[in-house]
């Protein structure tokens, strides 16, 4: 006779375990424990053999039932049904280690074995942090742009916009180490193009009048905060480099008897070193700030600890407090400076002036035959550069310059 809820319910343990029937092989066990258990007696290729369903009651009756008429039909197609469920678990568990969370975290691996800059992998960690609530536990080749999309505009809500950009770019990333490693097909982000609002495009802020710039040089000067922001102020003007690449710069990447700061392939932008001849005013402000921070590793350590680097926000909230608004001057707006005057002189070939902005060509060959021609050329240009700022500085007439130099 079929099985009943009743009698399942009212089935009791005994001392040996007790084999209650539903018919076409499906049967409950009632361990001596009190343990229900369903299972499935069948014959496959002429062997006894077991299909064990799960325990009861967190598995009904009619639940049982649907999965002996399953396993029946497998028969019938000439499956094995136990082989059949172990497939099963085998597919589900491919599938979860195939989630978005996951590749996402291979990705972040990758971008660190490629010794990409800490700043730029935190940077990817916080955008994908933003994905993985709706998106983590996913697998990737489910995953449709719908679902993506879902994701950018709960970001675009909020108004942030660049954030949302960036975001689909990130989560693009994903998609294609998926699809390069051979665990998806599709990236859903390619069909998102042009679904976001457009950010509106804003420069940095810079002054790039003569006149002006020495304005700035000599508030720079007299300001009144920290020495070492002061320090990080004046060097932004004398060697326009980034204002990450000043702010986690190490006392080992400067060779002040030899005049050069080396910034490591990590902290830079195109993933590559960077050589910047020192002028003798840098090399002065170096020496002072190093009987300041020189016991340290860090040459603009933060002032509440040694082990992080000054805030970026630092060289900008420097400029507000000496009256400097945020339409007018960045920490960015340093390298505008430089390349708009450096350039107006005459003086200068505008290659060497792109390669003292770190500014590199993609061409491998071009790039390694420009460095050898221009480095000279960029010694030279540095040391100009600082004296010509001190000219700024003293509210000296601006004159214009000769034509370029030769050589």
């Amino acid at each position: 006779m079929p099985l009943t809820d009743t009698a399942i319910r009212n089935a009791k343990a005994g001392d040996a375990v007790q084999k209650l029937s539903d018919g076409e092989g499906l049967q409950l066990w009632v361990m001596p424990t009190g343990k229900k258990l369903w299972n499935l007696a069948y014959r496959y290729e002429g062997k006894q053999k077991k299909l064990s369903i799960g325990p009861y009651p967190q598995i009904d009756l009619r639940s049982a039932r649907a999965t002996r008429d399953k396993a029946k039909d497998q028969l019938r197609a000439g499956q094995d049904p136990s082989e059949q469920k172990k497939l099963g678990r085998i597919a589900a568990s491919a599938s979860k280690a195939l989630t978005f969370g996951l590749i996402a975290d291979e990705l972040i691996a990758r971008k660190r074995r490629e010794k990409k800059a800490e700043r730029t992998i935190e940077k990817v960690i916080w955008l994908l942090d933003i994905a993985r609530p709706a998106l983590g536990r996913r697998p990737v080749a489910d995953i449709s742009a719908a679902e993506v999309l879902a994701v950018l505009r709960k970001v675009e809500a909020r108004g942030k916009l660049e954030t949302a950009r960036r975001l689909r770019a990130t989560i693009g990333q994903v998609f294609r180490y998926a699809i390069a490693t051979a665990r998806a097909s599709n990236d859903p982000t390619f069909a998102l193009r042009g679904a976001l609002i457009a950010p509106t495009v804003t420069h940095h802020a810079a002054i790039t009048a003569a006149k002006e710039v020495g304005g700035l040089l000599r508030a720079i000067d007299v300001f009144m905060g920290q020495p070492a922001t002061r320090a990080a102020l004046q060097l932004m003007a004398l060697l326009f480099p980034r204002p990450g690449e000043v702010r986690n710069a190490e006392w080992t990447e400067f060779d002040l008897d030899s005049a050069l700061w080396t910034i490591p392939p990590e902290r830079m932008k195109m993933r590559r070193p960077h050589h910047i001849p020192l002028p003798s005013q840098a090399i002065a402000i170096l020496k002072d700030l190093r009987a300041i921070t020189g016991k340290g590793k860090l040459v603009f350590p933060s002032v509440r600890t040694t082990a992080r680097p000054m805030s970026e926000n630092t060289i900008n909230a420097a400029l507000r407090r000496m009256g400097y608004g945020v339409d007018e001057m960045t920490g960015h707006g340093f390298r505008a400076a430089a390349s708009t005057l450096l350039n107006e002189s005459g003086k200068w070939n505008p290659d060497a002036v792109e390669r003292a902005l770190a500014h590199q060509d993609e061409d491998e060959t071009r790039r390694a035959y420009a460095r050898g021609q221009h480095w000279d050329e960029r010694v030279r240009m540095s040391q100009w550069w600082a004296d010509y700022l001190d000219t700024l500085r003293s509210g000296a007439k601006v004159i214009a310059m000769p034509t370029k130099e030769a050589g």
